[in-house]
């Protein structure tokens, strides 16, 4: 067999070094993707540690009045569910929240608006998971009261009761039934700072709750062992200011005041996606 003259003329040394120079370069490759793929799988790792952000809408309302600030906390990598509350009645809504975040890993940020805030009241307590429980213009009930017992507090009142209608549904226990806010009144109770013709969709879309939530007692709060965040509504027509201001302060909330109707989570949502991630960061 003959070889090129080059080859014949190189020394078995120089052969070894080159071979030695190739396996080292081969290797390096190989080592700086292995670097490479090992901070492509931390990085999923990495973002999986924020905790997951439960949204918890209200009666007379459904998880899209959550919609913009879902999309600003999804850029900021947190995951999110905007849950859709059953309201059939405060202890059968809180445990069908309990039994959902079950099925969640890792820690969990629980936001609840309006009635959603006595449902993630009585929801968390006992679950080690809750890292936060974040109110906006929300009901943080204590033990034993009632949604209409708290509009009362701090000597505030709600015409709430006063503007709704009840109608039959399926199986309803005797002098329950689903409630929704008369549409004529929906504008000023529930969102006199947007549009009147969004209102007025919104008043024709509304999700009845039972009439029943009104009035069922709260079990053991939530809040007593859970760090809890207040965003109260100044301008709210719905929940009186003064009874959020009472429920925050007994709750020891971190509280901040917003000039809004009831609806603060979409006449603000920039301002109540930043008060969850502080949430978050102070926990």
């Amino acid at each position: 067999m003959s070889f090129p003259l080059q080859f014949r003329r190189t020394t078995p040394g120089v052969l070894l070094a080159a071979f030695l120079l190739v396996l080292a370069t081969v290797l390096v490759g190989s080592g700086q993707s292995s670097q490479a793929a090992a901070l492509e799988a931390a990085a999923p790792a990495k973002a999986a540690k924020k905790p997951t952000v439960v949204l918890v809408h209200g009666a007379f309302a459904d998880a899209s009045g959550w919609n913009d600030v879902t999309s600003r906390l999804q850029k900021q990598g947190y995951p999110v569910y905007a849950w859709s509350n059953p309201l059939r009645g405060l202890s059968t809504d809180a445990a069908y929240l309990r039994d959902f975040l079950s099925t969640i890993k890792g820690k969990v940020i629980l936001v609840g608006h309006s009635y959603g805030g006595a449902v993630i009241t009585e929801a968390s307590t006992g679950n080690k998971s809750v890292e936060s429980l974040v109110y906006v213009a929300a009901y943080a009930l204590a033990k034993g009261e009632n949604v209409a017992a708290a509009n009362e507090l701090g000597g505030g009142h709600s015409s709430v009761v006063e503007n709704i209608v009840v109608r039959p549904y399926p199986g309803a226990p005797k002098g329950d039934g689903d409630a929704m806010v008369k549409p004529s009144k929906f504008h000023d109770i529930f969102a006199q700072d947007l549009p009147r013709s969004l209102t007025k969709v919104m008043g024709a879309s509304q999700r009845p709750a039972a009439l029943s939530s009104l009035v069922i007692p709260a079990g053991e709060p939530g809040w007593k062992t859970i760090p809890s965040y207040f965003l109260v509504a100044k301008n709210d027509h719905l929940i009186p200011t003064k009874a959020q201001d009472a429920m925050a302060k007994r709750a020891g909330a971190t509280t901040k005041r917003v000039a809004s109707s009831h609806v603060l989570m979409m006449t603000h949502p920039k301002v109540t996606a930043d008060f969850i991630v502080r949430a978050d960061r102070q926990h």
